[in-house]
């Protein structure tokens, strides 16, 4: 009898992120006139962070706007790097004479220092901003159960200094030094790079206010509040909260307020993890982290690899990344895609 050929199984199609360009263009051309301005938008999604390569992305965009009076900045972030944000508002301010954040939902951490930078920040009823006390993965920071560095806070290590110091017994030597025992846990290292990073977070909260606040002590006020004051660095500084520690908040009118709630539902749907799983140890992932959009152009962050499970090691690897920043453009009728090529 003839050998019957065995059927290939046909490899899945890797399944990619939506790119909504028509959709959040149509918004932001309603939002422009209703402004009276020029509106730029900067979302994260929640694996996305402010980032120095940010810069490099908005610089694109704002080529393409030109110099002009006002821009609205729409941020919706849980935060990232506090010096790309001082990058951020820098190359902002280079083309224009004012900036207003505009914050419907979540404006945490470095994004808070965004907009700090702004001359006011216009809140929606959902919107909040965080402390920025800085925490920091150094690469000798402790390892947790799953074999990763974790961040450590100078906040948390003051107050673990101080619960020791006060729990102590009356008893007991008060020449002991507290670090002996801490240093079991944290290296010395960690312990004074985080106090750095912590000096650092109070001179870029300064700079970024140094934009619009001239009065030295209202500065110092707000940056010393937002690295110092609150016991968690993601505590939610809401509206009145934000009013009372001197930040020059408004609150957002109620249809844009919904046009950048519809926005950032798109936003969302792009930003959603797309990964073709091919078999157990096998898969794909492509997902949009980092937008970046004003009227005619879009540029994106889209990581774009294929994941390995290695056995042995209980853990996954990445190979064949092409990952990258790809931008549309509009040009008349035609929409041009292409790659941004940041290094």
């Amino acid at each position: 009898m003839p050998n019957k050929t065995s059927k290939k199984t046909k490899p899945a199609q890797e399944r990619q992120p939506p790119v909504l360009f028509d959709r959040t263009q149509a918004i932001i051309r309603k939002l422009n006139g209703l402004l009276g301005g020029t509106l730029v938008t900067y979302f994260n999604n929640p694996r996305g962070s402010v980032c120095h390569d940010d810069v490099v992305a908005l610089y694109e965009l704002l080529q393409e706007v030109g110099k002009v009076e006002t821009i609205h900045l729409f941020i919706k972030s849980s935060g990232g790097s506090g010096q790309a944000s001082l990058r951020v508002v820098n190359l902002l301010r280079q083309y224009c004479d004012r900036v207003n954040a505009l914050v419907p939902l979540e404006c945490a951490s470095a994004a808070t220092m965004i907009a700090l930078g702004a001359n006011k920040v216009l809140m929606g009823p959902m919107a909040y901003l965080t402390p920025v006390d800085t925490s920091l993965t150094h690469s000798l920071s402790p390892i947790d159960r799953d074999n990763e560095r974790v961040s450590v806070s100078l906040d948390e290590l003051t107050r673990t200094v101080r619960l020791w110091q006060a729990q102590r017994s009356d008893t007991e030597s008060q020449e002991e030094n507290p670090y002996q025992q801490l240093f079991q846990y944290v290296h010395p290292l960690v312990i004074g790079a985080v106090d750095r990073a912590e000096s650092l977070s109070i001179m870029l909260c300064k700079e970024l206010l140094a934009h619009h606040i001239k009065e030295e002590t209202l500065a110092n006020q707000i940056a010393n509040a937002l690295n110092a004051k609150y016991p968690s660095h993601s505590y939610p500084i809401l509206f009145e909260e934000a009013r009372r520690i001197g930040l020059r908040v408004e609150h957002m009118p109620a249809e844009i307020n919904t046009l950048l709630l519809e926005l950032n539902e798109l936003y969302s749907e792009m930003g959603q993890r797309a990964t073709t799983d091919f078999d157990d140890t096998h898969a794909h992932g492509n997902e949009i982290v980092n937008i970046w959009e004003a009227g005619g152009i879009q540029v994106y962050y889209q990581q774009d690899k294929d994941w390995f499970y290695r056995t042995e090691e209980r853990r996954w690897i990445t190979l064949n990344d092409n990952s990258s920043w790809r931008r549309i453009q509009k040009k008349g009728t035609k929409v041009e895609k292409s790659t941004l090529h940041i290094s």
